[in-house]
């Protein structure tokens, strides 16, 4: 696929606005993404330009997104850019840059969060429909965790 992937770092500027729709939750909001730059003259960083993107979330992103950002939140997003231009009757033609979210978080170089796994409604399942298998690492010396020690294939003998 030849699309746009992006990744940008900013601010929460608009409260995520959730939806329930006929193809699953969608979540909207804004980040607002400034430039920084030395500023020779002052010796200080200063702001540059401002950009702002509409962000989209679907699905358990959406529900994810809708519960855990809050305006002013800083956060890493990832997704597919959409850039968009819609012309109205008499009006110029307005330009919106969106991103559809595959990953977002807030940033850790700025502050700290506490993450809490979703609970899913049922267990997922993959493309053949039975359950995906659990990649959790068993806790050392739970019974997972011995019963597979046990199962590994002792490591060869190095010959010298």
């Amino acid at each position: 696929m030849n699309e746009t992937m992006v990744c940008v770092v900013g601010n929460v500027a608009t409260q995520p606005v959730y939806r329930e729709t006929a193809s699953g939750p969608a979540a909207r909001f804004r980040v607002a993404v400034t430039s920084r730059y030395w500023d020779r003259e002052k010796s200080a960083w200063a702001d540059g330009h401002t950009n702002f993107f509409t962000v989209w979330a679907n699905r358990q992103l959406a529900t994810n997104a809708a519960a855990s950002l809050s305006v002013g939140d800083p956060v890493i997003v990832q997704g597919r850019l959409k850039v968009r231009t819609e012309t109205r009757e008499g009006q110029q033609g307005r330009t919106s840059a969106d991103i559809d979210a595959v990953a977002l978080g807030h940033d850790l170089a700025r502050g700290t969060t506490a993450f809490r796994r979703a609970q899913r409604p049922e267990q997922a399942t993959g493309q053949d429909g039975r359950p995906e298998p659990d990649w959790e690492t068993p806790a050392a010396g739970s019974p997972a965790a011995r019963q597979e020690a046990v199962q590994q294939p002792p490591e060869p003998a190095m010959v010298t």
